[in-house]
Formats: C-alpha cells, sequence, structure tokens
C-alpha cells in the first residue's frame, strides 16, 4: 500500500496508534492532515488504515458493526470481518490494510484474508510503514520514551524518508 505509514505502539499498559496526515493521488500531494487514525466502540479500539480512503471507511463501519455484535471482543470482530473481507464479492475489491488494537490486543488485517498479531509489542502498515516499524523498535529498545513519543519519533523518521509519508502525525492513545 502505498501513501500513507499507521504505527502501534504497546508499552507500559499504553496502546498509541499513529498515522500520517499526507493523501497524494499518484505523485501529487492533495491533503497535508488526514486523519487515518480512528477511536471505534466506545472509544475502547483503535483503527488505522492505509490504501484507498474509501474502501477503509467501508471496512471501518463493518468492524464497528462486528464489535457491536460481539459486545467489544476485538479478536472476534477482527476474525469475522476477514471472514467477510475475503468471501463476500463486494468486500473483496477493497484497497486497504488495518491496524485494529485494543488495551489487550493488536491486530493487522488485509484483504488476502490475513488476520495478524504481531510478536512484539509493535505493528506498522503503508508506504513508510518498514521504516517507522525498524525506528519504533530501536526507540523502544533503546530510550525511556513513552509509546506516544516512540510513535511521533518514528513517523517523523518515515517521513525524512518516504515520500508518501509526511510529519503532521495524528496520534490516538488507549
Amino acid at each position: 500500500m502505498k501513501g500513507t505509514t499507521i504505527l502501534a505502539i504497546r508499552k507500559d499498559g499504553k496502546v498509541v496508534v499513529a498515522g500520517d496526515g499526507q493523501v497524494t493521488l499518484g505523485e501529487t500531494i492533495l491533503k497535508h492532515k488526514a486523519r487515518k487514525v480512528r477511536r471505534l466502540y466506545h472509544n475502547r479500539v483503535i483503527v488505522g488504515f492505509a490504501g484507498a480512503t474509501a474502501d477503509a471507511l467501508t471496512l471501518f463501519e463493518r468492524l464497528e458493526k462486528k464489535l457491536e455484535e460481539y459486545g467489544g471482543q476485538l479478536v472476534r470482530a477482527v476474525v469475522e470481518l476477514a471472514k467477510d473481507w475475503r468471501t463476500e464479492r463486494t468486500l473483496r475489491r477493497l484497497e486497504a490494510m488495518l491496524i485494529a488494537c485494543d488495551k489487550n490486543h493488536m491486530f493487522l488485517l488485509s484483504g488476502a484474508g490475513d488476520v495478524m498479531e504481531p510478536d512484539e509489542e509493535v505493528l506498522a502498515i503503508g508506504s513508510g510503514g518498514s521504516i517507522a516499524l525498524a525506528a519504533a523498535k530501536a526507540l523502544l529498545a533503546h530510550t525511556d520514551l513513552s509509546p506516544r513519543e516512540i510513535a511521533v519519533e518514528a513517523l517523523k523518521i518515515a517521513a525524512s524518508i518516504c515520500v508518501y509519508t509526511n510529519e503532521q502525525v495524528v496520534v490516538e492513545e488507549l
């Protein structure tokens, strides 16, 4: 997925999801301060997306419905969303990836049916995702920064390298 960087970190009982604000169309920057990170289900779940905005918003709505259906159980909701995403013809064509987190779980979801929970307490997607992931891992291992500070610094590093990522960072924290 080109066009953004989303990073999730869990540390010291806190969960942070951060995303840059740049929206591009091809090689043209259209917007600098988009919100690609949102809260769902009574502010107990944070979701960030990379990919097509309309597709991601459709997935946000579907995830919100699944969370309502399963009483806020994120694990069950993301598994059921992934099943629908993979099997429903209208959803199969959606071009987006999601990170969904609550206090206890962190997941990456994709249209290929992936529901992955990382081994470590950090996860990233998007064009600058691997850069932000590497930066966050280094900062987690070698600094005493808060999760919010780590996320902002990691996204700044990604923005300095990835042309599809900017420094207009939105952070949500549980």
